[in-house]
C-alpha cells in the first residue's frame, strides 16, 4: 500500500512540474527578447501576464542619457527584467531606443529575377548512353539545393557553361567544386557519352529564377524591401544564393482563387525591358529581399507614407492589408487573431484571417504572390503577408515590420 501511495505521490510531483515548466515556457514566450520604441513615447509592457518590470542595474545610466535627447542617427539601449508576480524573474528585455521611422507602403506587384550564385542542382536523373544503357553517373555524388562554383577548378556560373566543360572534358574524370549548406566540397564524377553523342553526368539544373511577388515597402533613400520571406527554389524548397537580381513592372493577368488544401496563386507577365526595371536585388534572405530603386521610377506607383509601430503597440483585432491586384492600390480588411513574440519563426509573428467580401470573392482570400503585401492598423504600418495556410486560404501570417526594418 505504501509503494502505491509513494507512486502517486511521485506521479503527482512530476504533473506539478510539468505543468509548471509548461507555464513557465508559455510566459517565456509571450515576452518578447526585444523590443524597439521611438525617442520620446512611453514603454508599454501589456503581454497580458502578471509580470512587472524591473530596470536593471546597468541601464541606469543609459536612461539618463536618455533624460538630454536621442542624437540624429544614434541608438540607445537597456535592459529591463520582467518578474512573474512581481517575485520571479522571467525574462530579459533589450529595449532599443530609435528616432521615428516613416516608410512608404507599397502593395505593388513586382516581377522578380535572380540569377544564383553558382548553378544549383534540381537533381540526379538517368539518360541513355550510347550503348543503350541507362545510366545515372551522378547519383549519391550530387543532392538537391548544391550549388556547382568549378569543374576541375574552373569556375562556372552558367549552366552552359557547365554544358560545355562537361563535354569538352570527354570521358576524364570531372572534379567538381561544391557549395553544400556552409561547407565547400569537391566530387569526382565519371561522364557517360549519351546516346546523341555528347559527354554527360545526368544532373538537373537551374541558374536563374523568375517569379511574382509585392513590394512591401520603400524609403526616403530608395531603399526598398518585399515578400517578408526567402526567394526559395520551386523544387529543392532551398532559399536561393544568389549573384544580381532585379526587380520589374509585371501586370497580373490571372488570379488562380485558393481553396481548402490547395493554395491559389497570381499569374503576371512580367516585363523585362531596360524601361521596366525599378531596382536592383542585394540580399535575398530568409525574411524577404532587399535592395535599392535605381530603375525607371516611373513606373513606380506611388506609396502612403506610414509611420511604423512596433510588435508591442499591435492588437487583436481589426487591420488591412494593401494589394494591387485589381490594378489600383486598395485596402482590404482582416482581423489580427493573433500576435506571437517567441521569435522562433521570424516572419509568422502575426495571424490573421481576411474578412473583406470583396478580397474573399476575387481570391479565396491569401494566394502566392501576395507576399510582401503590407499590413495597416491603426494608421501605421506594423507588418507584411508572409504566408497562406493551404487548409485555409482565409487564414495567414505576417512579419513583423520591424523585422524587415532591422535585416
Amino acid at each position: 500500500m505504501q509503494k502505491y501511495y509513494r507512486y502517486i505521490r511521485q506521479v503527482t510531483w512530476l504533473g506539478f512540474l510539468f505543468v509548471l515548466f509548461f507555464a513557465g515556457q508559455t510566459f517565456y514566450d509571450a515576452i518578447p527578447e526585444v523590443m524597439y520604441i521611438n525617442a520620446g513615447e512611453e514603454v508599454r509592457y501589456d503581454f497580458s501576464l502578471p509580470v512587472s518590470v524591473v530596470l536593471k542595474d546597468d541601464s541606469r545610466q543609459v536612461l539618463t542619457q536618455l533624460s538630454g535627447g536621442i542624437r540624429e542617427g544614434s541608438e540607445i539601449s537597456y535592459t529591463v527584467t520582467c518578474k512573474l508576480f512581481g517575485i520571479f524573474p522571467v525574462k530579459d528585455i533589450e529595449v532599443n531606443v530609435l528616432e521615428g521611422k516613416e516608410v512608404y507602403a507599397s502593395g505593388m506587384p513586382i516581377g522578380i529575377y535572380t540569377k544564383t550564385k553558382g548553378i544549383l542542382v534540381i537533381d540526379s536523373g538517368e539518360f541513355i548512353s550510347v550503348s543503350g544503357e541507362k545510366v545515372r553517373p551522378a547519383a549519391n555524388r550530387v543532392k538537391g539545393g548544391d550549388y556547382i562554383v568549378s569543374v576541375n577548378g574552373e569556375a562556372v556560373s552558367e549552366k552552359e557553361s557547365l554544358i560545355e566543360k562537361i563535354d569538352a572534358y570527354g570521358a576524364e574524370k570531372e572534379v567538381l567544386g561544391i557549395q553544400r549548406d556552409d561547407e565547400y566540397i569537391e566530387v569526382g564524377v565519371d561522364p557517360v557519352k549519351s546516346e546523341d553523342g555528347s559527354y554527360m553526368l545526368g544532373i538537373w539544373v537551374r541558374d536563374d529564377l523568375a517569379g511574382v511577388g509585392t513590394m512591401t515597402y520603400f524609403d526616403d533613400t530608395g531603399d526598398f524591401g518585399a515578400l517578408g520571406h526567402a526567394v526559395s527554389d520551386g523544387d529543392t524548397g532551398t532559399q536561393m544564393q544568389i549573384s544580381e537580381g532585379w526587380i520589374y513592372l509585371t501586370n497580373i493577368i490571372g488570379i488562380r482563387k485558393g481553396e481548402d488544401g490547395n493554395p491559389g496563386e497570381l499569374s503576371g507577365i512580367i516585363n523585362y525591358s531596360r524601361d521596366c526595371c525599378l531596382g536592383t536585388i542585394h540580399e535575398n534572405s530568409k525574411i524577404g529581399i532587399y535592395g535599392n530603386l535605381d530603375g525607371n521610377l516611373t513606373n513606380l506607383t506611388a506609396g502612403t507614407g506610414y509611420e511604423v509601430a512596433y510588435k508591442q503597440d499591435i492588437r487583436v483585432g481589426a487591420a488591412y492589408i494593401l494589394s494591387s491586384l485589381s490594378g489600383e492600390n486598395k485596402s482590404y480588411e482582416i482581423e489580427i487573431e493573433n500576435i506571437d513574440y517567441s521569435g522562433r519563426e521570424a516572419n509568422k509573428g502575426i495571424l490573421f484571417r481576411v474578412t473583406d467580401r470583396e478580397l474573399l470573392d476575387l481570391t479565396g482570400g491569401i494566394v502566392q504572390g501576395m507576399s510582401g503585401s503590407p499590413i495597416i492598423q491603426d494608421g501605421r504600418m506594423i507588418g507584411a503577408v508572409t504566408h497562406v495556410f493551404v487548409s485555409d486560404s482565409t487564414k495567414g501570417y505576417g512579419i513583423f515590420i520591424e523585422n524587415m526594418l532591422e535585416h
